[in-house]
């Protein structure tokens, strides 16, 4: 694509209410064919525009197509995966890296993120929220509490963790065969930090929405449904606050495959979450070898697309973190 035809700007709709108050950033279209959360993001901007809904406190910037290119090709990338290796770039090398340098900035001056996607395969919406408050060297953390608080009001049931943790052990394995598969970039483990680990790093909270199937009609509701429970729960508009679901089942990452080879697949087309019992057949490998389920849990972003050396499937188990 030419300079001429690439976009240019990022559109940012900005609100400041007359009272102090929390900073919130909520995204769409991070991936430019996951368009739920910019079609709820639209809804609610329409309804602030015609007066329906008023902030009233604090800051919201909302960013309905943060990677304008990939949205403007109908597809997940522009020039590579704007939600890996983000982070300010003195000397940028693609599109990606471009919009990093105006998103980074945007990140840095809010308190929250929202931060709202889509899924390939079929399964229910669910959220993906940050570790447990520690000072380790991969994710030191210490706002757990209000990333579990609006978690549980934001209308789906399922809340997972462990992301980049898991992706890091990923890296491990990847790393020794980087070579073999030319992509050095995913051998470095600042290629799993995105939108809601950089937000951590500088000192904010932040959480994923995975709000359903690519094209499901029912997605865009529940985009907008989170972006008003977050409104009300962080005070910012005249929102009601609606309670929170009693069925939340908490699960976390605790293992990633990739795929190694172009006729790696499924043994059967599997969906997010899905069930599977220890040793259960997942996946054959190009030379017959099965992959099995190393313990009883879910499988998790089955992606039978995944290019070779990349990620093919997460598994996740029961999580004992606390709810509350």
């Amino acid at each position: 694509m030419s300079d001429a035809a690439a976009p240019h700007a990022l559109r940012v709709h900005q609100f400041h209410g007359l009272r102090p108050g929390p900073r919130l950033l909520v995204l769409g279209a991070v991936h430019g064919n996951e368009i739920a959360g910019t079609l709820g993001i639209q809804r609610v901007l329409a309804e602030l525009d015609q007066g329906r809904c008023h902030i009233t406190r604090g800051t919201v910037s909302f960013v309905p197509i943060t990677n304008p290119l990939a949205h403007q090709l109908g597809r997940r990338m522009g020039e590579r995966n704007l939600n890996r290796n983000l982070r300010p770039t003195a000397v940028p090398q693609d599109f990606e890296d471009r919009v990093g340098n105006v998103l980074c900035p945007l990140l840095d001056a809010h308190d929250a993120l929202l931060d709202l996607h889509s899924f390939q395969g079929a399964g229910e919406a669910f959220v993906m929220i940050g570790p447990e408050n520690n000072d380790g060297a991969l994710e030191p953390f210490a706002l757990a509490a209000p990333e579990m608080r609006l978690a549980l009001h934001l209308g789906v049931r399922r809340v997972v963790d462990g992301w980049l943790s898991v992706y890091e052990q990923g890296v491990a394995r990847r790393r020794e065969r980087a070579q073999r598969l030319g992509s050095a970039l995913d051998a470095d483990p600042n290629y799993g930090v995105g939108s809601t680990e950089y937000m951590r790093s500088r000192g904010g909270w932040a959480m994923t929405l995975e709000c359903g199937q690519h094209g499901d009609p029912k997605a865009p509701e529940v985009a907008y449904r989170a972006i008003r429970q977050a409104l009300a729960l962080l005070g910012l508009a005249d929102v009601p606050l609606a309670p929170p679901r009693r069925d939340h089942e908490l699960l976390r990452l605790v293992e990633v495959t990739d795929r190694l080879h172009a006729d790696d697949r499924f043994v059967r087309d599997w969906a997010s979450f899905d069930s599977v019992k220890a040793g259960e057949p997942l996946g054959v490998r190009h030379d017959g070898a099965i992959v099995a389920a190393p313990a009883a849990g879910r499988i998790v972003f089955p992606n039978s697309k995944a290019d070779a050396g990349h990620e093919w499937f997460y598994f996740a188990q029961a999580n004992p973190r606390p709810l509350a």
